[in-house]
């Protein structure tokens, strides 16, 4: 079926069934531009947009002169700005969500090998914990490897 008699419909399924049409190589960067927009058209919460994205996206990936040609395309549309903001919102929150991550597991990593350090010192346990902010019982975990 041709993806053209399918691009002005108020569906998700259709929406993603669009990498799966009939559309020539070259209107490659088309397709995925007309899909964007409904995407955007259709106003769905973030983990629907992520789902349609996804099967869209695993079945139609662009070649990087066809994402320029996308680009092209959108930024001639109308709402260009929004539909920008689709994809570039998924990986923001994932980058936000492993920094965060990262943050936290460094400062736990952190806390733990000042505590290591302070009890081969000898330092008492009140003092490690007051420092490092780890529990009394992280702390004795932690003695008994040295």
């Amino acid at each position: 079926m041709n993806w053209r008699t399918f691009i002005k419909k108020e569906n998700p399924v259709v929406a993603a069934l669009l990498s799966k049409m009939g559309f020539k190589q070259e209107e490659r960067a088309q397709v995925k531009a007309e899909f964007m927009r409904m995407l955007y058209r259709l106003q769905l919460n973030e983990a629907d947009q992520r789902l349609i994205h996804g099967f869209f996206e695993s079945y139609l990936k662009l070649s990087e002169e066809e994402e320029e040609e996308y680009m092209e395309i959108v930024n001639e549309f109308d709402d260009a700005e929004e539909i920008l903001k689709i994809p570039i919102s998924y990986e923001e929150k994932g980058k936000e969500i492993g920094r965060k991550e990262g943050l936290e597991e460094g400062i736990a990593k952190g806390r733990k090998e000042v505590a290591l350090e302070l009890l081969k010192e000898g330092a008492p346990i009140a003092l490690i914990k007051k420092t490092t902010k780890l529990n009394i019982e992280e702390i004795e975990k932690l003695k008994k490897l040295i």
